[in-house]
């Protein structure tokens, strides 16, 4: 018999939140991924058009860890019509020595939230220069957590945000300035949050570019998240050509999913660009010049989720539901 630890989202909220620990434990994820040993298949995607959803999995074995995660994310974006959340899901966690399922969180993409905000801080870490104002393109959750990411390793003073619908707008950023303390702002133009910005993340599902060539200025840093599925899209391809350095999460998932795939149908970005793990680890030169002007494109890995979920296993202690099988 094999006991199954079960964690609701309720619980894992009170075992894991978004800090400067778990920062560390997603960079340790890149790290491992530069090292070579981890085995990560392609992000198997499926698109539900006739429902307006879609639904990834994502998993890897990462040597030193005991346990392997297979994350389920679903997003069905008619959902909030029908009074339900868009986004759900839950993480599987598997002994890599024998393969048995040994804890369930059910968390409602509350892992993947923190993840992803955890690996845009370590972008900022390690490719951003000193930041007065940060700016964030997008209004939902993961652009307040981003922001609330990215001021634990660069304490920014002011924060600027851009959204279609100003009331949301607003919204978020009262949120962040909550969360962090620094002087919000809204700006209804795109162009002036970037001008104003050393440090800019887009968060949105955007299938038409956001950012241009003629937005970038000396000493930016920008990450952008939000494209994660073909078509989705947040940059111009001009505008990665233009950066002194653009670096990936993984290049193979870039190139498929993420803002490489553009670059590359109009035959730019041909050459294989750096990984962020291989900046972290020092394998490749990251920026060098506060002047410079950097891009992260991160379409999330499942190392990532294998990192968090074994964080939340050491967190956790007895919390949850144990069931005997």
């Amino acid at each position: 018999m094999a006991d199954i630890r079960i964690l609701t989202e309720t619980e894992l909220r009170r075992c894991v939140t978004l800090d400067l620990p778990l920062v560390d434990v997603i960079e340790n994820g890149f790290r491992a991924l530069a090292d070579g040993g981890v085995v990560m298949p392609p992000v198997l995607s499926m698109a539900i058009e006739a429902h307006n959803g879609e639904v990834d999995v994502k998993t890897a074995y990462v040597p030193g860890f005991d346990r392997f995660a297979l994350k389920i994310s679903p997003g069905f974006f008619d959902n909030p019509a029908r009074g339900l959340p868009s986004l759900n899901g839950m993480m599987i966690l598997l002994s890599a020595k024998t393969g048995l399922v040994e804890a369930v969180f059910l968390d409602n993409g509350y892992l993947t939230a923190l993840r992803t905000a955890a690996a845009g801080a370590v972008a900022a870490r390690h490719l951003a220069p000193e930041v007065e104002t940060a700016g964030v393109i997008g209004t939902g959750a993961q652009a307040r957590l981003q922001m609330q990411a990215a001021h634990l390793v660069r304490p920014f003073a002011r924060c600027l945000v851009w959204g279609r619908d100003a009331r949301k707008a607003r919204a978020c950023a009262d949120d962040i300035a909550k969360a962090t303390g620094a002087g919000v702002e809204v700006r209804t133009d795109i162009a002036t949050l970037v001008a104003q910005s050393q440090l800019v993340v887009t968060t949105t599902p955007a299938t038409t570019p956001l950012i241009t060539a003629d937005m970038l200025h000396d000493g930016l840093h920008i990450t952008a998240m939000g494209s994660d599925q073909a078509g989705k899209t947040e940059i111009t391809p001009e505008t990665l050509d233009a950066a002194t350095l653009y670096v990936c999460d993984r290049v193979s998932q870039c190139a498929t999913m993420g803002e490489l795939r553009a670059a590359r149908a109009q035959g730019r970005m041909t050459a294989p660009p750096p990984e962020l793990g291989r900046i972290i680890t020092g394998r490749t030169t990251g920026r060098t010049a506060a002047h410079q002007i950097t891009i992260c494109d991160l379409t999330g890995t499942g190392v990532q989720d294998t990192a968090i979920a074994n964080h939340v296993a050491a967190q956790s202690g007895d919390a949850g539901t144990v069931i005997s099988t």
